[in-house]
């Protein structure tokens, strides 16, 4: 591990593309070996891109890596996409719309899919963030599988969340009913060269009007875009380091703060999964039958993992 993190730091593509690896497969190495690098995060702007499926995030994000790698930043991407719930397989967009960075080293593109994590997010792209942040990525961009009237959870990555709109989706109070308004600080109208968008800029400005607002707050901007030309994109990227400046040194240390707080809950539930699909038919029975509530099944889970979590303590103090 020691090796692995000296060529981490050395910037080694092999070197980091091995310990996402064993980062998003859980492995105690892995772990081990962010814990060492944690004392170098927090440094990474980490933009959220997300919008409902068909949006153009892909696109929009390779046309943001280009105008990022004009300015000399380092970028490294997390794009997440949906698994199959029964192929179990993933067709991983970035894969085909942003094959023009694979030799450029000053780019980074990680592919992950859910495997059935809900929220948007894989269970294992906050760590996977982390460690692009302690290699000294300037930029950090984590494109969501697409949002859905839940899948919100990029709120907690970012420190800028994107929201991505495109006319022709149906009128604006769908993405109201999704619940991203709450989230966006900045909306992108992609594909504004096509009908409609115009009035989905008014719409969105208007259910940004009935918020509350005072002298403090951040106002998202309406930014359009055509990602496929590049038109738009350095306005957008403009907004973005605008928010980013807004949130200043505090505010920018406590979204690095929810990030971690994110990760804990992610990782219990990741582990709470597990255990649960350890055991499923027997928890399943047991409720049926009246033996046990969800809750004591729950509960007793939470325990097993307690005692696993001292059994391996002591083992380790051995």
């Amino acid at each position: 591990m020691e090796a692995l993190r000296d060529s981490l730091l050395a910037g080694d593509e092999r070197a980091l593309a091995r310990a996402i690896s064993l980062v998003e497969a859980g492995s105690d190495a892995g772990q081990e070996l962010l814990r060492g690098l944690r004392d170098r995060t927090g440094r990474a702007a980490v933009v959220g891109i997300t919008g409902s499926p068909g949006a153009g995030k892909s696109t929009l994000t390779d046309a943001l890596i280009a105008v990022l790698r004009e300015h000399g930043r380092r970028v490294g991407v997390v794009a997440i996409d949906p698994t199959s719930p029964f192929s179990g397989g993933a067709i991983l967009g970035d894969r085909i719309r942003m094959t023009r960075w694979h030799s450029d080293p000053g780019v980074f593109i990680r592919s992950m899919a859910t495997r059935g994590h809900l929220g948007g997010l894989a269970a294992a792209t906050l760590q996977v963030v982390a460690l692009l942040d302690a290699v000294g990525f300037d930029h950090v961009l984590i494109e969501t599988v697409g949002v859905g009237q839940s899948e919100v959870d990029v709120v907690q990555a970012a420190d800028t969340t994107v929201v991505v709109l495109t006319p022709g989706q149906g009128d604006g109070v769908q993405a109201f009913k999704a619940g991203i308004m709450e989230i966006a600080d900045v909306f992108c109208i992609n594909k504004y060269d096509l009908p409609g968008a115009d009035r989905l800029r008014r719409e969105v400005a208007a259910a940004l009007e009935l918020g509350d607002h005072d002298a403090h707050t951040w106002f998202p901007p309406i930014v359009g875009t055509v990602a496929a030309k590049g038109e738009g994109v350095a306005t957008l990227l403009e907004k973005v380091e605008e928010h980013l400046a807004h949130l200043g040194a505090e505010g920018r240390a406590a979204s690095h703060r929810r990030r971690v707080r994110a990760e804990v809950t992610a990782t219990l539930g990741e582990q709470v999964r597990r255990a649960l699909a350890e055991r499923e038919a027997e928890a399943v029975d047991r409720v049926l039958s009246g033996a046990a509530t969800p809750g004591a099944v729950v509960r007793e889970l939470l325990a097993s993992l307690a005692a696993h979590g001292r059994a391996d303590g002591h083992a380790e103090e051995r």
